[in-house]
């Protein structure tokens, strides 16, 4: 998250309203009154975000910009201005300002554009992280998983993506399914392209579609100026959209026809943008079941899912939690240095191996970071686990001893597989999507584990 905010702007009131709306977000606020009392900040200390007027008495905020470039080029500049000028907006885009804020503005506007600055970071982050493990190997070795399950994904992954094909990825949250969307970019011939990530369920819908698709300069109040959209800013790349299932059903249609015809028409503008994007979608949710309900279109899905992977749960993998588990340890332990030789005692292990995970990988890497705070010493032990983890499994938690002399693993999980789903047809009467649901399984897996076991 983007902390440490100066303010720069010779109307006290404003200095003071922007502290307030700031700081009672957990932003670390410093205001200062022209841009001379701003060099002399940024040359004191580090900011994430300066947000700057442009007219002030001793100095505008488009020469500041331009300083804070060759001071501290990490920073992200916000410029403000109560004239709107064109020009000016313009001006401050050149110097090398994020965005332009016009006022008067509502506190919500301020705090959306700091978001949405976080998230370019993070992005900006994340890309350089991913483009630092290609040279090292990526994509391959950056998902973890020897099981059969696991390796069945990355032959798929391996397989789609050199292609433009749209992928729809589904699986329960936490199974890594922005990890698997990233694979695919940084296989395919688009990975020096921009990877561009839209979380459709964290966007308020009103705002959704000028985000994917941009607006037009007074396409609505406000919008002072054009804004070109998310998809095309991934033009030449790949556009994820996760949490796909929770897209509105108005920007649905115009999701597909964006699919269709591969251009892009921003809110208030008649003229359509040719764009060339790789699509990648992702749910947690059961989507055929979201078509079956009247909640998804129909044809969306079928052009999003032109290829489908299944992101297994930690559970139907459990041979990968402790390499997993050991990955995040890696990962984590620079945040003890003082400690060397990080390890887990065996009974941390078997507690980590014994744990259903509902969270699924993202559930098992919090733990581990958690556990590599905790502990006092180089081992792990299992009162450094949370307590969720720790807690035995119930009765009816647990799998059923094998009957007789065969102890075959492979045997012993199809037994009971098929069990588990009779018993669930059983309960709801045959309704086979509320049996999904039973199983935590999606839909289309059910059916096909009731082909597989001849139950239909």
């Amino acid at each position: 998250m983007l902390q440490n905010v100066l303010v720069v702007d010779d109307e006290a009131s404003m200095r003071h309203l922007l502290t307030v709306i700031l700081a009672d977000r957990g932003y670390q606020v410093r205001a200062v009154g022209g841009a001379a009392a701003a060099l002399e900040e940024l040359a004191a200390r580090d900011f994430d975000v300066v947000l700057t007027d442009v007219r002030m008495p001793g100095g505008d905020g488009i020469a500041l910009t331009r300083a804070i470039q060759d001071r501290q080029p990490g920073a992200t500049v916000i410029v403000m201005s109560a004239y709107g000028s064109h020009d000016d907006a313009i001006e401050a885009m050149k110097a090398g300002a994020y965005d332009f804020l016009p006022k008067p503005f509502k506190p919500d506007e301020v705090l959306l554009c700091l978001r949405k600055a976080e998230e370019r970071e993070r992005l900006t982050r994340e890309n350089r992280r991913l483009r630092t493990e290609l040279r090292a190997g990526f994509p391959s070795d950056a998902i973890v998983g020897a099981s059969e399950p696991m390796q069945s994904v990355l032959r798929q992954v391996a397989k789609v993506a050199p292609q433009k094909t749209t992928v729809l990825i589904h699986g329960e949250s936490g199974t890594g399914k922005e990890l698997v969307a990233r694979a695919l970019h940084e296989g395919s011939p688009r990975a020096a392209m921009p990877f561009v990530a839209v979380n459709c369920g964290a966007i308020p819908g009103e705002l959704l579609e000028t985000e994917l698709f941009g607006h037009a300069r007074g396409a609505f109040t406000d919008a002072v100026r054009a804004k070109k959209g998310l998809a095309v800013e991934a033009d030449g790349g790949t556009l994820f959209l996760d949490e796909i299932g929770e897209l509105p059903l108005p920007l649905q249609v115009k999701l597909l026809r964006f699919l269709q015809e591969e251009e892009v028409r921003p809110v208030g503008d008649n003229r359509a943008v040719k764009v060339d994007v790789r699509v990648v979608a992702a749910s947690a949710r059961d989507l055929a079941t979201a078509v079956a309900g009247g909640q998804f279109r129909e044809d969306l899905y079928w052009r999003l899912a032109v290829v489908g992977i299944r992101l297994p749960a930690l559970r139907e993998r459990l041979e990968d939690i402790e390499p997993l588990a050991r990955s995040f340890l890696s990962r984590f332990a620079p945040l003890r240095p003082e400690v060397r030789g990080l390890d887990f005692s065996p009974e941390a292990l078997e507690r980590l191996r014994a744990h259903r995970w509902p969270g699924n990988v993202r559930e098992l890497m919090h733990a581990v970071e958690r556990a590599v705070v905790l502990a006092d010493g180089p081992v792990i032990r299992e009162e450094d686990l949370p307590d969720a983890v720790r807690a035995p499994r119930s009765a009816a938690d647990r799998d059923p001893p094998p009957a007789g002399d065969d102890l075959s693993v492979k045997r012993g999980t199809r037994a009971l597989e098929e069990r588990l789903i009779r018993e669930a047809l059983r309960q709801t009467a045959g309704n086979r999507t509320r049996a999904a649901e039973l199983l935590d399984l999606s839909y289309r897996a059910l059916l096909y584990k009731i082909k597989e076991y001849g139950l239909g």
